[in-house]
Order: C-alpha cells, then structure tokens, then sequence
C-alpha cells in the first residue's frame, strides 16, 4: 500500500521497496513448499510449547492470535488455542481464564477486526476455507470487537512469511496486520494503556539475515520472535516481561 500524499520521488521508492517484498515473498513461498512435513510439525510443536512456557504469556490475560493454515504453510496454533480457550475445572484459577480474539478478513482494502471468542465452535471456514469468528455470535449477539475493548491487550501473536533478528517482519502483502496493529498501538496510547507485545511464531528457515527484508513506513516491527530453539527477544519491552 502506498500513501496518497507522497511525491513522485517517494513514491518511486516505494514501489521498488514493494518489488524488493514481492521478489522476497516468492522465494520464501518456495523455501516453505519445500519444508520436510516431519520438520514442519516438529517445529510446530516445539515453538507452541515454548509460547505456552514464556512468562509473558503465562502472565498474560487477554491476548490476540491468529487462526494458522496449512494451505498459507503457517505456524499451527492450534494447541495454544485449545489452552487459551481451556476452562479451569470447577475450583480452578479463575484468574488463569485468557481472553481471546482472533482476526477476521472485512474487505480487501487492509480492513482486519478483531473478535472476542470462548470457543473453537465460534469459528466458521470462510471462502478461502480459512477459519474466522462470525461478526455475530450463534444468538444474534454482536461479537465484541478488540478496538472497543474497555481492557488491555498484553499480547499479539503473529504470523508472517519472514522475519530477522531485528524485528522486521515480511507479511503477505494484504497490509491487515500492519493496520490493525497501528491503530491498536493508537488506541493504547489514548488510553495510556501499556502497549501490548507483539511476537511473531516462526519456523526457523523464515529467519532471514538483518535488513534483507525491505521496510516502508507503514511496517510495524514486532518485539520478539518464537522459534522452535527458543525465544528471541527484541526490544526493552520483550527483555522486560521475560523476566516475569
């Protein structure tokens, strides 16, 4: 996406940066497709049992995560899900209950919200057969949507095709993560809320070499990623809540 307002000038750059991302996006498709199935769910495994043994997710009460697909050959997320949206038995931590929202598609012009769920069975295939909550819930009841949330988020956990070190971070081009987490990052800073930390869940051969992945202005970096050796940690914030 490029902004209405900028100069011949930028605008060519821009468009080169966008070339730089398409070229890149088509390689690390291909390095993906070519991913061994048995390293693939290994890896799956292993950085989803690294999130859940994190102190800042253990400590984390309302959150963000994506739904994974295999078809886009992303991380599953399938397990953290099933924990996230596990119930305490009768007698449990009520205080351990995390709130989940999860991402749904409006439109293709970067449009992306943001949903409460409680349950798996909140969510329906939409026609790319990616899961997604209903705007509404089984009793007609409007979903509650993260950008009128009166709480918080402590956390984003994000998909991507790349990655680095740095904390640069290669999306699929649509612009629906950096969007939404702008405005969300807006939000937080009108409610003098803390901002919330955004970690990306990546295999290990999305991890590219620093600065290879091209930025605009628009890219929102993240603060940390999850591979299936360990947690990365980016910046102050990231280095801060792992310590809790």
């Amino acid at each position: 996406m490029s902004n209405i307002n900028t100069n011949p000038e930028e605008q060519n750059l821009l468009d080169s940066i966008f070339k730089q991302k398409r070229i890149l996006r088509s390689k690390v498709r291909k390095t993906l497709k070519s991913m061994d199935p048995s390293l693939r769910s290994h890896e799956d495994i292993a950085i989803q049992n690294n999130v859940l043994e994190a102190p800042w997710f253990k400590s984390s009460q309302r959150l963000c995560a994506y739904i994974s697909c295999s078809a886009l050959r992303e991380v599953d997320t399938s397990k953290l899900l099933s924990e996230i949206l596990q119930t305490p038995a009768n007698g449990g931590d009520m205080n351990r209950v995390k709130k989940l929202y999860v991402p749904r598609v409006e439109d293709k012009n970067s449009h992306m919200r943001m949903f409460h769920i409680s349950s798996i069975d909140d969510l329906i295939a939409n026609s790319m057969e990616i899961l997604e909550p209903a705007p509404v819930d089984a009793n007609g009841h409007e979903r509650e949507d993260l950008m009128q949330a009166n709480e918080p988020v402590d956390l984003f956990l994000l998909p991507g095709l790349a990655f680095d070190k740095s904390g640069r971070r290669l999306g699929r081009g649509g612009g629906y993560y950096d969007t939404l987490l702008t405005k969300f990052q807006e939000l937080a800073k009108e409610k003098n809320w803390r901002q919330p930390l955004f970690v990306a869940l990546s295999y290990s051969l999305q991890i590219l070499d620093e600065e290879i992945i091209p930025l605009t202005p628009n890219d929102v970096p993240v603060d940390a990623l999850v591979t299936a050796s360990g947690i990365i940690p980016i910046t102050p914030a990231a280095l801060d809540r792992m310590k809790l």
